[in-house]
């Protein structure tokens, strides 16, 4: 696990079991995404690396020629100085086979990439495109829509308080300003929601195959067009999971999910498969982020300490006067409330005209200090 920190190549990664796993299926065994976030040093070689491994980032273009050529020249001069200095050690029989072989491992490896370059860029996209066009087409609403392109989740918050964070090569759409009776957002992709409570006004989630309804709670949808099932982990509250009947003709009926449950919609036979424990599921144990895993129950806390926690869970910077804060305690319970709530019930509890504002990822906390 610590072998990442001396890789210095795109090849390096590429020759990563654990690094290819992420990519491409988005399991985080070996916590990739906390270890780009903790080297930002290494995140332009990272994102190169995924570039070269799924060609995700740039789906709306043709890979330049030149970009493909210079990679190839790149491998193949890796490959001969490799080859040159294996030659000046050993000159063997053996030697000359584990040369073609690493010849015709390479020519399999372009070949593989260039495949899958292809496949992701104009089947999987097309068909996600698709789909997602399909959503969203009996929505009349003016529609924000925001893709997240970085490699690190991005921070949304709606106009009703509830909070989204949008993880990398995801996509929301959702209204300036919720309307009417029911509050509807559109994913295409991975989200961690925090819904404001409102049993009036229903949130629904539509996910590609499934639409997810609650009055609040938190919960995550895993809905990328290119994997084989689409899941929903549920954090807090109740949550409910139809099909959505636009887009498939699954018979399942609505499932009901509590706290630590999940669901997970089978694209190949248009089934539901209900996980009442997720702790006794692996697969559900590594897509859990910070944010769940976390306690935000604090109890005679350093306002600091809260802060880091934040931090942590969401992904974002908080920029706070140190000074006037620093002997600040809080309890306080945050478990069930979005971002901007819970920075609003911190500030209230230090009061002393005590405010945040929120800019995406960035948060500025002004304050006199402690009541």
């Amino acid at each position: 696990m610590q072998e990442r920190n001396n890789y210095t190549e795109i090849e390096d990664f590429l020759a990563d079991v654990s690094f290819q796993l992420w990519v491409r299926s988005k399991v985080d065994n070996q916590g990739w995404e906390e270890w780009t976030l903790e080297n930002p040093d290494r995140a332009k070689l990272v994102e190169n690396s995924r570039l070269w491994l799924l060609a995700m980032s740039v789906h709306h273009e043709e890979i330049p020629s030149e970009v493909i050529q210079g990679g190839l020249e790149s491998t193949w001069e890796k490959i001969n100085k490799k080859e040159k200095s294996s030659a000046e050690a050993k000159r063997s029989t053996i030697e000359l086979w584990q040369k073609n072989w690493l010849k015709a491992v390479a020519a399999v490896f372009v070949f593989g990439f260039l495949s899958n370059w292809f496949y992701n860029n104009h089947f999987v996209f097309n068909n996600s495109e698709s789909t997602y066009n399909e959503i969203i087409k009996d929505d009349y609403t003016d529609l924000v829509e925001q893709t997240n392109h970085s490699y690190k989740p991005q921070i949304i918050t709606l106009s009703d308080g509830s909070s989204v964070l949008l993880k990398p090569n995801s996509k929301l759409s959702y209204p300036k300003i919720f309307t009417g009776n029911t509050r509807k957002v559109y994913l295409s992709g991975e989200a961690f929601f925090e819904i404001s409570k409102n049993p009036k006004k229903p949130f629904f989630v539509y996910a590609n195959e499934i639409v997810t309804k609650v009055v609040g709670t938190s919960f995550r949808i895993k809905a990328y067009a290119d994997l084989p099932n689409v899941e929903v982990i549920v954090r807090t509250g109740k949550v409910r999971v139809k099909p959505n009947p636009s887009i498939t003709n699954s018979k399942e009926k609505e499932i009901i999910l509590l706290p630590n449950q999940a669901l997970r919609f089978t694209r190949q036979n248009l089934t539901f498969n209900k996980i009442t424990d997720i702790t006794q599921d692996e697969s559900f144990d590594h897509t859990q982020g910070n944010i769940e895993q976390l306690s935000f129950e604090f109890t005679d806390i350093p306002v600091e300490q809260i802060f880091k926690t934040i931090e942590q869970a969401y992904l974002v910077n908080i920029d706070f006067p140190l000074d006037k804060l620093k002997n600040c305690h809080l309890t306080t319970s945050l478990n069930d409330q979005p971002l901007p709530e819970k920075l609003k019930i911190i500030c209230k509890s230090i009061g002393n005209n005590t405010n945040y504002e929120m800019n995406g990822n960035q948060i500025i906390i002004t304050s006199n200090g402690c009541n």
